[in-house]
């Protein structure tokens, strides 16, 4: 089930026997993407550094995913349908060209990208992804890119920000992607569809 305000996320306990550590978000994203398309459950994950690791407070403590002090908790996975090919990401999917050039789309499941918190309301496990989309000329783009270390980059008039569970466009040129920080290739059309409760991470 998906948070709800007021009610305890997650609980205290070990990482399963089956389960995975993981140290970064790329290797992360590639566990998660291989299983959907091969049809097999998600394991566990054991969340030792990334951007999901941070957003979740976890400390690259090994320890804890096996002495009972971690936090297991349910997290939503996003299915990325780029061009009509499925993928799956984790933590964050950037649609972009070269130093932020022209219209970008930004998604975000986890709070921050690296040392920017481009989420600062988002939860990985509220059954939404965060959207922005839009496009900022050289000077905002300056401005933007210190704003956003704090999350006070929206909102922008030039930037189109929302929560959504469902959410599709069509860019106007081919435009490299990135999931999770592995490039993907490019893609036009972008459709996102929120997984709900489909992974357990203990960090």
């Amino acid at each position: 089930m998906t948070i709800e305000r007021g009610v305890d996320w997650g609980a205290p306990g070990r990482l399963a026997d089956s389960g995975i550590e993981v140290r970064s978000d790329a290797e992360l994203g590639r566990l998660v993407d291989g299983a959907r398309r091969r049809g097999e459950p998600l394991p566990e994950v054991g969340l030792l550094a990334g951007d999901l690791c941070a957003t979740l407070g976890g400390r690259g403590e090994a320890a804890r995913l096996s002495d009972g002090t971690g936090q297991r908790l349910p997290i939503d996975i996003v299915r990325a349908r780029l061009d009509g090919v499925d993928h799956w990401f984790v933590c964050h999917l950037v649609a972009r060209r070269a130093r932020w050039h022209g219209r970008f789309v930004i998604a975000m499941n986890a709070d921050r990208l690296g040392e920017w918190l481009l989420a600062p309301a988002g939860h990985p496990n509220d059954g939404r992804v965060d959207v922005t989309d839009g496009s900022l000329g050289p000077r905002d783009r300056l401005r933007a890119r210190a704003r956003a270390r704090t999350g006070a980059h929206l909102p922008h008039p030039s930037l189109l920000s929302r929560r959504v569970q469902r959410w599709a466009a069509r860019l106007d040129r081919p435009t490299p992607v990135r999931l999770d920080g592995r490039r993907v290739g490019r893609a036009t059309e972008v459709e996102l569809e929120v997984e709900p409760d489909a992974l357990v991470v203990v960090v």
